[in-house]
């Protein structure tokens, strides 16, 4: 009796692994290309905080992102993906479970920033009652949804990049790579994707060279390690909603001003903060984030069923 011949049965196995991976690169590349260059179809000498750039800048961003689920549909067909979900589902825009995505993620984000907020906190003269009192005032509402800068830092930039760096990214990554490989490599792209500022520093002469790159590596570094979190967050809980809020909030925070903390005359109560907050995150990094909260992942269908993040 003749033994059958695996190995070319295997040998083309490993090949469409090889051509499914490009188009995932590729296509990845695709969007990142998509969504920077988008920015640039406008031609103005205006500085990016600009009233009318921001304006320009959010329609260009907003029109990739909904040109984004074509891309994934595009690559499920090119790949030769088949699973029993919807794009929009593969992407984390789903009912099951929305609620739960969209407050424990926040949850947890706002407790790595306890140090922050309780600084802010003791620098206001009403204390904690103070900084309740401004969240909850209406006028401050009113003009920040009047703010052009506000927007696209709270609205337009969380919703746009989350959808195209987390949404529709990492469903394309996971066949390839896998989930927990995919959570490391799409915060690259999201990292990469802001080295565009290099641009408009060097056009408005504002800094010399090497603090230009010293300034925009650091921001790789930070974008690219947020990207992360919110590549966990998205892998987790196969909601969106999650990875926008939270990018909404660290946006209107900021980074953590640690030489600030150092300075204050309660910088011990502080530092103690920053520290409880730290712990905080570590304990409910994964309670918060149990898939078992959220439902079904769609995403998760796209991977091995070996796949330890799913």
């Amino acid at each position: 009796m003749l033994e059958p011949e695996h190995g070319p049965v295997i040998q083309e196995e490993v090949e469409h692994s090889h051509v499914r991976c490009w188009v995932c690169v590729l296509s990845c590349l695709l969007l990142v290309c998509l969504y920077v260059g988008s920015l640039y179809i406008w031609r103005s000498s205006l500085p990016r905080d600009h009233p009318s750039v921001i304006k320009r800048r959010s329609a260009s961003v907003l029109l990739v992102s909904a040109l984004s689920p074509a891309v994934v549909k595009a690559w499920m067909h090119w790949a030769d993906i088949r699973v029993n979900a919807f794009v929009l589902e593969l992407m984390g825009v789903r009912l099951e479970g929305l609620v739960p995505a969209a407050i424990l993620p926040l949850i947890l984000t706002m407790a790595f920033y306890l140090g922050p907020l309780v600084h802010s906190a003791m620098d206001n003269p009403k204390g904690f009652s103070g900084e309740l009192q401004s969240l909850l005032d209406v006028q401050s509402w009113r003009w920040c949804v009047r703010d052009a800068v506000w927007l696209r830092n709270q609205l337009v930039a969380p919703v746009t990049e989350e959808l195209v760096f987390r949404g529709a990214m990492l469903p394309m990554l996971v066949p390839c790579t896998g989930p927990t490989a995919a959570i490391f490599i799409a915060p690259l792209f999201f990292g990469v994707a802001h080295f565009h500022h290099i641009i408009e520093q060097r056009r408005l002469h504002k800094d010399s060279m090497s603090i230009i790159l010293m300034v925009s590596g650091t921001q790789f570094l930070y974008t690219t390690l947020f990207g992360a979190f919110t590549a966990f967050i998205f892998m987790r809980t196969g909601h969106i909603v999650g990875p926008v809020v939270c990018h909404a909030f660290c946006n209107s925070q900021g980074l953590p001003d640690l030489t600030s903390a150092l300075q204050h005359p309660q910088k011990s109560a502080i530092l103690l903060s920053y520290l409880m907050g730290l712990l905080l995150f570590l304990v409910l990094l994964f309670p918060l984030t149990d898939p078992f909260l959220y439902g079904p992942i769609p995403v998760c269908s796209l991977s091995a069923p070996a796949a330890s993040a799913c």
